[in-house]
């Protein structure tokens, strides 16, 4: 059994209203992008990285996390592409010989032990999986004018998160179906899998503080909760 971890650093952070890419920014000691890369690097049983970032940030990143941290783990970094879903198969396309992928967003910096251990779990069984928690709130579909059509019911609907993990086979087959057509709707991994895989995906427990870095109000909240982390093993 092999095991790949796509790390994905190549998004922009327009949101952010940062010169500095979100994962990049400072997150207290390290930038944001340390964090998942640290714990991808410490799974005992995570045989690689890919980590996929702009191309003016490839050496940047060999330089600033590989080299400086000793992320040996990292096998290569390249370029990622114009949207979210051509980084993604870029980065399936420089795996070699992997079982498991797990597909991570690099500004999710509280990625843990635990998570990867029930998405590895998880695959094993069902060959597609996401981490995701049950939405805290009541969610409402609208219409094109705002107006409420429907309201799901809350026990039903989850909030999801990454690691996105795959049979590696029947995600990169389902991606080079996916961009031979119109991918302007696909926000996540699995809808990819879901569409053109036409594979089921099971949602697997993540965390509440697996947060994603998106907007500045994120940072003192990410902040708050590494307090809480070195408090509770100190």
């Amino acid at each position: 059994m092999r095991c790949t971890g796509i790390i994905l650093a190549a998004g922009q952070g327009k949101r952010m209203n940062s010169k500095i890419q979100k994962q990049f920014l400072q997150l207290r000691e390290y930038p944001v992008l340390y964090y998942s890369l640290k714990a991808f690097q410490d799974c005992p049983w995570m045989d690689e990285i890919i980590l996929v970032t702009g191309q003016e940030e490839i050496a940047y990143c060999q330089e600033e996390f590989v080299n400086k941290y000793g992320f040996d783990k990292v096998k290569n970094i390249i370029a990622g592409g114009k949207e979210r879903y051509h980084s993604v198969q870029n980065g399936l396309a420089a795996c070699e010989k992997t079982d498991y992928v797990f597909i991570h967003d690099g500004a999710r910096p509280f990625v843990n032990q635990e998570i990867l251990d029930r998405g590895l779990s998880c695959v094993k069984q069902w060959d597609a999986c996401v981490a995701g928690m049950p939405s805290k709130d009541t969610v409402k579909i609208v219409d094109n004018e705002g107006i409420v059509c429907s309201t799901p019911d809350r026990n039903r609907v989850w909030n999801i998160q990454t690691p996105q993990v795959f049979s590696y086979s029947l995600v990169a087959n389902a991606y080079i179906q996916a961009l031979q057509g119109d991918c302007t709707m696909i926000t996540d991994d699995a809808m990819v899998v879901e569409k053109y895989g036409e594979h089921p995906v099971k949602v697997y427990e993540g965390a509440y503080k697996n947060i994603k870095i998106t907007t500045p109000e994120d940072l003192p909240v990410a902040e708050l909760f590494l307090l809480e982390d070195s408090s509770e093993t100190s």
